[in-house]
């Protein structure tokens, strides 16, 4: 693939995209808290991981993994996450039939009560966050947003690659992280 030469000018805006995209996480931590830190003993990443798990428990099980790769953790900090979880009661693992080292992912009916909060939570951001933003012009924001993740992905894997490790599996994760 043909590598697109870089503009000059492509320090000042690589400058104002990273300051833009910090800013906008932000926002949306400060928009989209789901509970309150106080009250829920979670951090704030523990929060996101819990409105992943109540979103996606909706329509179909989810594991360890699936924490792993939304989030782009390694397996000790999940393991560590969902520990805390569990403790603090908004999670609960178990283990599946079909193979004794899974641990199914299911919130508690704690977790559950917040599930219509962060679904209002959501709607309300996005009609707050597309206004006076048209669908094409949406795309064309996610589009140049993969990009700039599959190319940090990729300066990921080359620093990993100096280090050793398989190649094959982190072809598959970049095309995995462009696709998503």
């Amino acid at each position: 693939m043909e590598q697109k030469k870089r503009p000059e000018d492509c320090t000042v805006y690589c400058k104002e995209t990273v300051g833009l995209i910090d800013m906008i996480a932000k926002q949306f931590k400060r928009y989209f808290p789901l509970v309150d830190e106080g009250d829920s003993g979670l951090t704030n990443v523990q929060r996101q991981v819990l409105r992943f798990i109540l979103m996606e428990t909706i329509d179909h099980e989810i594991y360890q993994k699936d924490v792993e790769e939304k989030f782009h953790i390694r397996r000790s900090t999940a393991t560590g996450i969902l520990k805390l979880m569990e403790k603090n009661g908004f999670i609960y693992r178990e283990s599946v039939e079909r193979d004794m080292r899974l641990k199914k992912i299911s919130p508690t009916d704690k977790a559950i009560a917040l599930r219509e909060e962060v679904l209002e939570s959501i709607r309300s951001l996005e009609n707050q966050m597309s206004q006076g933003i048209g669908k094409e012009e949406f795309e064309i924001c996610l589009s140049v947003l993969k990009r700039l993740s599959a190319n940090l992905s990729a300066g990921e894997e080359r620093g990993k690659k100096e280090k050793g490790g398989n190649d094959e599996q982190k072809a598959i994760t970049i095309n995995q992280r462009i696709q998503a």
